[in-house]
């Protein structure tokens, strides 16, 4: 196996029906613009209180790694 370089950044991602979405919508939306998405960690989870004690919203910060690309994976094609 070859080795690999990655780059991590951070994401937040929002929902207003649980923190599994939040994720998913945040890795969705990055996955649109962002190629080679490998692995993903939660870092942090918190969320909006209603005034009935429900819960408003979930966010969940995320960091996000993706494998830097060889030059020779941009000469393909």
């Amino acid at each position: 196996m070859a080795d690999s370089t990655y780059k991590v950044i951070q994401l937040v991602g929002t929902s207003e029906t649980g923190i599994e979405d939040a994720v998913r919508g945040a890795l969705g939306r990055a996955s649109q613009t962002i190629h080679n998405l490998d692995w993903f960690e939660v870092k942090e989870i918190r969320g909006s209180v209603a005034h009935d004690g429900g819960i408003n919203w979930f966010q969940v910060k995320v960091d996000v790694g993706f494998k830097v690309l060889d030059p020779s994976d941009l000469q393909k094609g």
